[in-house]
C-alpha cells in the first residue's frame, strides 16, 4: 500500500471517529440512513476557493436540509489538494432531495473547474459510537 492509500485510509478512520459524536443522536431507529464519502482531488492553485464553496454549502445544507444530518471534511496533511468527506443523510430520498437544492446546484457550478477527479463511494456503517455528553 503506498504513503497515499495509507493517508487515505488514515483520514477515512478520522473521518468516521469524528462523525459518532454528531451522528449518535441524528441516526434513525430504522437504520435507513444513507451515507456516501467523497473522495476529491482539487486544484491546487484553486484549493482556497474552493474549500470557501465547500464550507459554504456544508452550512446552508445543514441550516435548511432536515435531511442532511452530518457532514465532515478534511484534508490530506501531505497532499492538501486532496479532500474526503464523510456524508450522511436521512435516507436516499433525502440525498436526492439535496443534489436539487439551490445551494447544492451553486456548488456544483462554482467549483466545477476547480475539481480535478471525484469519487463517490456509498457506504454503511459498521459501528459508530461516541461518549456521552
Amino acid at each position: 500500500m503506498n504513503d497515499s492509500a495509507k493517508q487515505h485510509g488514515r483520514l477515512l478512520i478520522f473521518i468516521i471517529v469524528m462523525m459518532t459524536f454528531s451522528l449518535e443522536s441524528s441516526i434513525a431507529q430504522d437504520g435507513a440512513t444513507y451515507m456516501r464519502i467523497a473522495k476529491i482531488t482539487v486544484d491546487s492553485t484553486k484549493l482556497h476557493e474552493y474549500t470557501a464553496a465547500l464550507k459554504e454549502q456544508m452550512q446552508s445544507a445543514i441550516k435548511l436540509e432536515k435531511g442532511v444530518l452530518a457532514y465532515s471534511a478534511v484534508q490530506d496533511k501531505k497532499d492538501p489538494s486532496k479532500i474526503t468527506i464523510l456524508e450522511t443523510y436521512a435516507s436516499v430520498n433525502a440525498y436526492q432531495t439535496h443534489t436539487q437544492t439551490e445551494h447544492f446546484k451553486k456548488y456544483k457550478a462554482i467549483v466545477v473547474d476547480m475539481v480535478k477527479q471525484l469519487e463517490l463511494t456509498d457506504v454503511v456503517p459498521i459501528a459508530i459510537q461516541s461518549k456521552p455528553k
